[in-house]
């Protein structure tokens, strides 16, 4: 069966003074029908890029690498045009960003924006307010009709962003990608939104995408787990066996510092160095400096290896 989405070594590099940084490199995962699929890592790793990447939303001046394959729905679309995008922009694929405040148009009314998604897209139905107040209603906002009449502002921070995810439904996608959908928000309305987002997978038998740097969201709301270091995608499995046993020593660091799982006194881990410059990348594993595992072997680029049935791996020492 073909993946919803299949992305095979893609790189994305941005111009600079002294050369292209390489912020994105031979990443490749996939995302099916009906499954949560969640990319974590720290801040600078590439989550963001990769996620613009797949709707054609990277700033002007970034380029997709060649050899780089983003399949959606069986269509391939790196490096396409931007107008070549819009069909599937904010159809086969909806968009949910971090701050719902600032994706929000503040001028218009909130249900102006979802009726004009709807009529972009050709599905607002017989009757379109009708439609959109079913949208919003869908995705748990109290007293629809009244949040159709209101300005961003007047709404609070978790309406607004069940609003935003109504709008990202408007043109009925197949997959949906969510970058930070909940870190605007306090801990119990994460826990709703992501909760929002696992039902409408399965009702909707939408492919999520979620983009994280938190480890609670990745336990708590996906079915696989991607782990990005240094624009790469280091480690991947079902969610569960790679937070139980991680594989790759960057994950393992990662799940060390987490203050879940450890006794009262233990101190968190602490990763030392910091990830290499996108400017300056050499050979060898990217990781190398800081890895506590480090050989002579790790000076030459690992690939992602399938070590498993369902675990896949980059690393000389852990892998297969």
């Amino acid at each position: 069966m073909t993946a919803l989405l299949e992305v095979r070594n893609l790189g994305v590099t941005f111009p600079g003074r002294n050369g292209d940084a390489v912020v994105v490199r031979d990443v490749s995962f996939q995302v099916d029908r009906g499954e949560t699929v969640a990319l974590v890592g720290e801040s600078g790793s590439g989550k963001t890029v990769t996620a613009l990447s797949l709707v054609g939303l990277l700033p002007d001046a970034a380029r997709v690498a060649a050899g780089s394959s983003i399949r959606i729905g069986g269509r391939e679309v790196a490096g396409a045009l931007r107008r070549d995008m819009d069909g599937l922009r904010g159809g086969t694929v909806g968009m949910v960003f971090q701050d719902p405040l600032t994706a929000l148009n503040p001028v218009r009314r909130v249900g102006d924006q979802l009726r004009e998604v709807l009529r972009v897209h050709g599905t607002a139905g017989e009757d379109e307010r009708a439609t959109a107040i079913r949208l919003l209603d869908e995705v748990g906002l109290p007293a629809p009709g009244r949040a159709m009449d209101a300005y961003p502002h007047q709404l609070s921070g978790g309406m607004r962003q069940r609003a935003l995810i109504a709008i990202a439904l408007a043109g009925e996608p197949d997959l949906l990608v969510a970058d930070e959908p909940t870190s605007a928000l306090d801990a119990p309305l994460q826990l709703q939104i992501l909760d929002l987002l696992a039902e409408l997978g399965r009702t909707r038998r939408l492919g999520v995408l979620l983009i994280t740097h938190d480890f609670g969201v990745v336990r708590h709301a996906s079915d696989r787990v991607v782990v990005f270091y240094s624009g790469e995608s280091v480690e991947e499995g079902v969610t569960g066996a790679v937070l139980e046993e991680p594989l790759h020593p960057y994950t393992r660091a990662l799940l060390a510092a987490l203050p879940y799982g450890g006794m009262p006194k233990e101190r968190f881990g602490v990763l030392p160095g910091q990830a290499p410059d996108p400017l300056h990348r050499e050979n060898g594993c990217a990781f190398r400096d800081r890895c506590p595992l480090a050989e002579a072997r790790c000076d030459v680029h690992p690939r992602l290896e399938k070590t498993g049935r369902t675990r896949r791996v980059r690393c000389w020492v852990s892998g297969p």
